[in-house]
């Protein structure tokens, strides 16, 4: 196999050329890439206590205290007592998150538009289906391909 078409490798550097763009694209923002990440992952799951997200995301629970002591400065993100666990934070976003959320999924759709430039709709229909598969193969999941959930760009 070629080096330059080993998957692995391939995936690595697409996410790393991703990040680059997204990042770039953030150069006028008040957010960092970690911060749009943070903000984003707790879009997706309001409620999240701060040990959940952290694994989601795959970062150490104390870089995503700092990610959301900075958020929760700029009032884009709140904790809430966890009825549960008085120890224990529950997280959302706020309404003033609304506005660079929006700017989040702009510059996103507009890097996946970019990476998928080229590709006509069945390929990227294809595309999409393989790497759904490819997903489930390394999670173990036995649920066939057919019935994830589209991807979302961002």
């Amino acid at each position: 196999m070629n080096h330059d078409a080993n998957p692995g490798f391939l995936f690595a550097d697409i996410g790393r050329l991703m990040r680059q763009r997204f990042q770039q694209q953030l150069d006028h923002s008040e957010l960092t890439y970690a911060q749009a990440r943070a903000l984003i992952y707790i879009s997706r799951y309001p409620g999240s206590r701060q040990v959940e997200l952290a694994e989601l995301m795959e970062i150490q629970p104390i870089t995503l205290a700092r990610l959301i002591d900075l958020l929760q400065q700029q009032q884009l993100v709140e904790r809430r007592a966890d009825p549960r666990d008085r120890r224990a934070y529950r997280l959302h976003t706020t309404a003033a998150a609304q506005n660079p959320l929006q700017q989040i999924r702009q510059i996103g759709a507009g890097i996946y538009e970019q990476m998928m430039d080229g590709l006509d709709a069945r390929q990227r229909d294809e595309l999409a289906s393989s790497l759904v598969q490819i997903r489930s193969n390394l999670s173990g999941s036995q649920t066939p391909a057919s019935t994830h959930p589209e991807p979302q760009p961002i």
